[in-house]
């Protein structure tokens, strides 16, 4: 077998969610970072756009193998519950807040595409590396003639 790695080497944290589970840290994520980009960057949707980027990264890493195909669905909702806090047309109604989230929407579309499209990447090389994985195991089982 393979040696042990030594116990004074850390690991970076890999935790592995189930499909609620990454849904509810991407939602609750964004929620904080929206609330945060409003108190500390005066609602600046650029910021709020960039930290969706490590945010789809995370996501798309620790969510478990069977749930995989969570990730590319769940990025883009949590980039629009984490936009409400953002989007505030100046009455603060509710139609001005709709208003907020389409334009937040439009003009953001960037990042929420280039998040969606990391994380779709990142999920796609991870489903590849399991189908592989899985076909050297079937390989190494099967009997030889």
């Amino acid at each position: 077998g393979r040696p042990a790695p030594p116990p004074a080497v850390r690991r970076l944290p890999n935790p592995r969610l189930t499909g609620l589970g990454s849904s509810l840290f991407c939602g609750l994520v964004m929620l904080v970072l929206g609330l945060l980009s409003e108190a500390l960057f005066g609602a600046s949707q650029t910021v709020y756009g960039v930290l969706f980027l490590p945010v789809c990264v995370l996501t798309a890493l620790w969510v478990r193998e069977g749930d995989l195909l969570v990730a590319p669905v769940v990025v883009p909702i949590a980039f629009a519950v984490g936009l409400v806090p953002l989007a505030d047309e100046g009455g603060g109604g509710t139609a001005d807040r709709l208003m907020g989230m389409v334009t937040g929407l439009a003009t953001q579309a960037g990042w929420l595409y280039g998040g969606t499209l990391v994380a779709s990447l990142i999920v796609l090389g991870r489903r590849v590396r399991r189908v592989r994985m899985l076909n050297r195991r079937a390989a190494r089982n099967r009997p030889r003639p």
